[in-house]
Formats: structure tokens, sequence, C-alpha cells
């Protein structure tokens, strides 16, 4: 670690560090090559399962949900089957791959896409982030997880075949020979532990009543709870990564202090647990619900992280401060107005298909259970709205009052305006309705990711989605991959792959590894307002400025009696750069019209025009797959990469420049949008447009005047 960097550290987080530098060092001398001590179980673990049924989720202790899931999802019953035989063939669906395979028996530190893998060397020892060395370290971890075993529980449950469960076990005792405790990756990430144990916890309840997980293997498999718990509260994201991360952790104390209290130290770990998800409810969660890694994918991890730490408390008759519950909601009400019409979610930030508890495998971009266990658990009429309809995840986690609880909702969406302002993280939300047909805009005014790192947080300052007749149009690029293709990596998290513009072909930001940034640069939300005729955002940031070129980019947006957005930039400063217009589209095609428009067509021949303008000419490009510069791709999961059209408007022109784009809504192809006239005002700059002839939109500051 630098010098310079320990000492701007404060004098706790320096104390800190010490003491888990010399916890590591002690850990190395005490940690076996070989297995740790089994223990008895037998007793413990017949108490464990009595007394499961009052202090775990009801529905993974109720004999009846089987049967309710085969009655009310029985599709989604004949995927977690599938799921189930894939993984007893050792196929794995993992993030964005499918059918993974890594050798038989399972080689559980092996990446098998590099094939790269890590030794049993102590874990403080090993560098997970080197792709050189370790591979992708999040595919090695995302197996290790164990969430898989869900499916195989699930099965059993559903089925009552013993093969799901002789799988598990097998699994189970192969990877505990495998990872002695402290040895290899496995141990490297206290998240990773933290998610395993909660994952274990689950097989345990799931596979209640089976012979093949006998004795000898329950000892082990307890033995091992109890060093996964001691390992995290020695070794806690309090400073490292104090995020998702530190909740996730906290959850896995919080559920190993709970399940086994006759474990030495399950009293702490509860407390401890219990501790950390109250304090970082309010400084992880923004007093207007966004998270503060600026990540729609890790607020539905924090989402669920917290659900879960609700109805576990609710069960065991823990106290949780009414904040919490208060700061959950307001997590999921923001999800609930970025949301897209169709349902889905946008990919802000990174985005890499984990999930907490996946009781069905979902897409990345698929909250539906989140807000269907939400709904139950809140008795939120707009959130079992949001869910569609009742979910599985309804009835694995919260048994048949769950469902009692969600089908007494009558599902209706938000009541109220359907544009709003989250000012704290930098978000509006521009939408016509709640209608599945309608438009919505969301505009990031906000800031590069969390104060403390960015890790997560992309360079997409002032960038705008979009989604028209329900359909995305402008979409966030995604995430690709973390360690694997540094190259990559960038691409996708840079300001050149977001629907924002750009100075001199350079990003917002410049990566400084995978998960930091060597400038911190933030937007800041100027002024919004929504009426009957027109909802308006403006924001502005100044990450382009340097010393002697004082640029700063402000953006209007203006949405138009609900029917089409007019969006304004302005670049103010000296010189003479080049400055670029980019829109980021969906995989769909895209074609160069008359009247210099760019059409972009979707689903049902619903199209998306777009029109970009200046006192100035600019000249205009449409990139898709291009490989050398990575251009026009999008990543809808972690490891997937598509081809999608990139539209860039550029021109290199003396500051100051304003550059006024329309993008307009048209329900068919074959509907040519208006003719466009650009105003002008007495200091040569657009100072509006009209519209066919007749409809005039003049602005002047953050005024505009429509007629």
């Amino acid at each position: 670690m630098r010098l310079a960097r320990v000492l701007r550290m404060p004098a706790d987080e320096i104390a800190f560090r010490g003491r888990v530098e010399a916890w590591k060092w002690l850990d190395r001398l005490a940690t076996p090559l070989a297995s740790p001590a089994r223990v008895p179980a037998g007793a413990h673990h017949r108490l464990f399962l009595e007394e499961c049924r009052t202090r775990f989720f009801a529905g993974a202790t109720s004999d009846d949900v089987p049967r309710l899931a085969a009655r009310h999802a029985p599709e989604d019953v004949a995927r977690v089957l599938a799921a189930a035989d894939s993984v007893c063939g050792g196929r794995f669906d993992l993030l964005g791959y499918h059918g993974l395979e890594f050798g038989h028996p399972v080689d559980w530190q092996l990446d098998p896409l590099s094939g790269r893998r890590t030794d049993a060397r102590h874990w403080s020892r090993i560098r997970p982030l080197d792709a050189l060395r370790a591979g992708d370290c999040k595919l090695v971890w995302e197996l290790n997880r164990h969430q898989w075993m869900l499916a195989l529980g699930q099965a059993y449950r559903i089925s009552g075949e013993e093969r799901y469960a002789a799988a598990c076990a097998g699994y189970l005792g192969d990877w505990l020979r495998a990872n002695p405790r402290g040895r290899g990756i496995n141990w490297t990430s206290s998240l990773e532990l933290a998610f395993r144990l909660v994952a274990w916890c689950w097989a345990l309840v799931l596979f209640r009543g089976s012979p093949a997980l006998g004795p000898a293997l329950l000892a082990a498999l307890r033995a091992s709870l109890a060093a996964h718990a001691a390992h995290i509260a020695a070794f806690p994201s309090s400073y490292f990564s104090p995020n998702t991360h530190l909740t996730g952790e906290a959850l896995g104390l919080f559920y190993a202090g709970l399940l086994f209290p006759e474990l030495e130290g399950a009293a702490r770990w509860r407390d401890m647990g219990q501790r950390i998800l109250v304090e970082e409810i309010e400084r992880q969660v923004l007093d207007d619900g966004v998270y503060f890694e600026q990540s729609t994918a890790y607020q539905c991890y924090t989402a669920e992280i917290y659900l879960h730490f609700l109805v576990l408390a609710a069960r065991n008759g823990v106290t949780v401060p009414a904040h919490v519950a208060a700061r959950v909601q307001s997590l999921l009400d923001f999800l609930l107005f970025v949301r897209r019409p169709d349902g889905s979610l946008p990919a802000i930030g990174d985005a890499d298909g984990g999930r907490l508890l996946p009781l069905l495998r979902r897409r990345p971009d698929d909250a539906r259970g989140l807000f269907a266990v939400a709904a139950a658990v809140f008795g939120r009429a707009d959130y079992a709205w949001a869910a569609g309809g009742v979910a599985p995840e309804v009835l694995w986690l919260l048994g048949e009052e769950g469902l009692a609880a969600f089908s007494a909702l009558d599902a209706r969406p938000p009541e109220g305006p359907a544009s709003r302002a989250f000012p704290s993280g930098g978000y509006v939300v521009l939408r016509s309705g709640w209608e599945a047909d309608a438009h919505q805009l969301v505009f990031d005014a906000g800031p590069l990711g969390c104060p403390v790192s960015g890790a997560h947080g992309h360079a997409d300052l002032l960038s705008i989605q979009a989604s028209a007749f329900g359909q995305p149009f402008l979409v966030d690029p995604g995430t690709g991959v973390y360690t694997p293709d540094p190259a990559l990596r960038d691409h996708f998290r840079g300001s050149l792959a977001h629907s924002t513009l750009t100075v001199d072909g350079t990003s917002q930001a410049r990566p400084a590894g995978p998960f930091s940034w060597k400038e911190r640069p933030r937007a800041r939300l100027r002024r919004w307002l929504t009426g009957e005729e027109a909802d308006f955002a403006s924001g502005e940031h100044d990450a382009y400025a340097a010393e002697g070129r004082p640029l700063r980019h402000r953006r209007r947006v203006l949405f138009v009696r609900r029917r089409f957005w007019l969006v304004v930039d302005d670049v103010t400063g000296a010189g003479t750069p080049s400055v670029e217009q980019r829109f980021q589209l969906a995989p769909l095609a895209v074609s160069l019209e008359p009247g210099a428009w760019v059409r972009a067509l979707g689903e049902g021949g619903r199209c998306l025009w777009l029109r970009a303008l200046a006192a100035v000419p600019l000249a205009l490009e449409v990139h898709v797959g291009s490989a050398q510069p990575v251009r026009g791709w999008v990543s809808p999961d972690y490891g997937q990469c598509r081809p999608a059209p990139t539209v860039v408007w550029s021109v290199r022109a003396r500051l100051p420049l304003r550059v006024v784009t329309l993008l307009l809504p048209a329900p068919a192809p074959e509907l040519t949008p208006p003719h466009v006239e650009l105003l002008t005002g007495p200091d040569e700059m657009p100072a509006g447009v009209v519209l066919g002839g007749r409809e005039r939109i003049v602005f002047a500051g953050d005024e505009f005047l429509v007629s």
C-alpha cells in the first residue's frame, strides 16, 4: 500500500488495517494444510431441524410449498427441475454462461474459460484479481457460492427423488475436502463465504430428512459453517469494500448466529451482523432511496439482503429499528420508478448477474421476484403491480402466509405523477404514464459511483436511457466482464459507451484498475419540474475541465406533452475541441433517412427517430460491433457481448457550442418525422426549434417556452 494513501487515512482505518494484517499473519501460522477437525453433529443437527420450522423462512420449511408452486407456477417448477438435472450432470449455468463444466470431479479452483486455476496456498497469498494467474475470479466464485444447490433442494422437495440429495451430498463432501479452512481462492473474499454460508443453510433445510446427508457429512459441514462465520467476523470489508460486500457479510453472520446458537461465537456473530446492517443502511442508501454505488443491480442486491434480514429477524423475535424497513422501501421505490414500461430494469452501473438467493434463474434485468416478496412483506399494492403476479420466490421464502398476503393486495401502479426526481442520487425519470406502452427517459445527473471507490459506477455523467411505446431504445451498455479483458472492462464503463456527450474522444474519468478510478467527477442536478404540459430536467458537470481548460457540459432534457424529448447540450469554455454526441441503442435495426434523421426500428414497427442539430455542420457515423476500436456493443449479462448500434454526431468547433437533439417516438415506420428548423439567437447560438412549421420550442437558461 502506498505511503501517501496511508497518510490520508483516518487513524481508526489505519488501526483496523493494521489489525487485519496482523490477523492474516496469525491465520497463516494457525491454518493447517489438512481439513478442519470434524465435530459431532447428531444432536445439534436434530435440534436445528426441529427448530428451523419457527426460526427459518416459512416457505423453505413448509411441506405444502412444492404443491403450491406446482399449482401456481408449473412452468417455473419445470425450469427448476431442468436446472437441477443439469447440475446433477456436472453442467452449471452461471452469470451469462450456460452449461459450463469444471471437470469430473469438479475443480473448485478452475476458471473453465481460460483454463487457469489457483493453488491451495493460504488465502492471503492469493491475488484473485490477477487474471493471468487466477482467470476470471468472478466466475470461479460464482460456482463456489453453491447457490445452484437451491435448485437441487427445490427439486428434492418437489419430486422426493433422492438422486438430487445424493448429488448435493457428493458436491458438498468433495468441496470440503478440496477447500480446507483458509486455503485457496474460495477463502479470499468474505462476501463469497457469506453467500456460501447462506446457501448451505438453505440446503440443510431443503434436504431435511434425506439419508444422503449423513452424520459424518453434517459434522464436517457444521464445522466449516463455524469456520466461515469466524473468518467473516475476523475479516469484514469495513474499509476494503464497505458496500454490498459488508452488508452481505453481515447477513451471513446474522444467519449463522440465529440458526446455530450452540456454536461458540454465535451470539457475537448475530449481534455484529445486526449492528452492521442497521448502521449501514443509512450510509449506503441515500435519503431519496438511491443506493450509493449508482448501480441498479447492486441496489437490487441490497434490497434482497435487507428483506432477508427483516424476515429472519421477525421470525426470531429480533427487534429492528423502524427506519430500516422505511429505507428498504425507499430503495424499492427508486427501482419502481426507473423500472421500464416493459417491466425490465435499466442497467445503471455494473450489473454482473449475481443474486443473493436465486430461487429461480432470472435475467439480470428481471426484478419481479424481488417486487413480489417486497409486496407480501410490506403490503404494498404498487410492488405487487410491478411483480406482475405472484412469483415462486414468495412461496419459497414466505410460504402460504406470504401467498395469502400477496393475493390480498389490489395490485395497482403508484399514485401521483409518473415523473419523479431523486435529487440526492442525481436521477430524474420523465415518464408519460404507468401503461405498458408508455414513454420513459432516465436522466443521470449524479456522481460516478459511491464516495469510497466508485468501484461499480460508470463514467456516465448526464447520460440518458429511453423507452418508447414500452420498448427500450436507448440503453446502458452493461458490464462485459471484470478482470479477464481490461480493455473490454474499460470500454463498457467508459463515457464513449454511454448516451452522453464526450470531448476529444476521451472518457469523463480514467480507470485505475478494474474497480477504481483516477478521477471522481460528479454531475449536479440544477433543476427539475413536472407538469401537465411538459417535464424538464437540467444538469451539468466539469469532468473535462483541466488546468487552462475550464470546460463545462450542461444538458437540459425537455419531455414535451408526453410526445417527444428535446435534449439541449452546451459545452462552454475555451479552445476548439472535438465534441461527440453519442447515443447507445439496444440491438435494433438502424437506418439513415432523408433530412439527416436516424431511425431505430423496434418490435411491431415502433420507432425512435433521432436528429441532432447545431449552428455548425455535424458529421454522422453509426458503429455496430466494431473491434478496433471497440464500439457498438451491449452486454445484457456478465460475459455476453452483442453488437448494437452507437450513433455519433461529431464536430470540431470553437466553444461555446450547443447541440440540440430531438428524440421522437413514432408508432409506425411509414410515419415520417416533421421538418425541423433551428432558431438562432443574437449570439448565433441555437435558441429553439420549429417542428413542422408550426410548433415552436424556445429555450433560454433553464426556461423553455412551448407554443
